[in-house]
């Protein structure tokens, strides 16, 4: 090492030892400070008092506020949101037909049936219970819930 390096690494010594003795200073005033302020003791009641109350307001329409969390909400402001009630079996759809003119089968929302079977199928809005009555060339008859449809293939097949 030549002599300017050693110079710059005693000044860096220097610098760190001088900052290291004045962050100890600080920290032994701010525990002195801390000690000699005593805390006023408080009685469980006292503290109760000085505690405010929160108070909340549940807004009664949009221009008032809304839910933070759910800012599309209508919940807060009593409005019922009514789902749209479809029909139990608006959402079945008849994806093929297959087998001789004797033992037809019908494939409605990716389950197979023949015809008089009975099973759940799935649809976007949950199970439902199907009854296939009768398997046509071009359609099939089914029931739910006691009402019967016809279900056809896309035109485009």
């Amino acid at each position: 090492m030549n002599g300017t390096t050693v110079r710059n690494h005693a000044n860096l010594l220097c610098v760190l030892l001088t900052s290291a003795t004045l962050l100890a200073d600080f920290v032994c005033e701010a525990q002195t400070a801390k000690r000699a302020a005593p805390v006023p003791a408080r009685t469980m009641a006292s503290t109760n008092s000085d505690i405010p109350k929160s108070v909340f307001v549940i807004p009664k329409n949009p221009q008032e506020g809304r839910d933070p969390f759910f800012p599309n909400s209508v919940h807060p402001y009593g409005i019922s949101e009514k789902p749209q009630v479809t029909p139990p079996g608006s959402n079945l759809v008849l994806k093929g037909l297959s087998g001789p003119p004797e033992a037809r089968l019908a494939m409605i929302n990716g389950r197979t049936f023949k015809a008089g079977e009975e099973a759940e199928v799935s649809t976007p809005t949950g199970r439902v219970t199907i009854r296939v009555v009768e398997i046509r060339s071009d359609s099939a008859v089914v029931e739910v819930g006691g009402v019967r449809q016809e279900l056809h293939m896309r035109p485009d097949f």
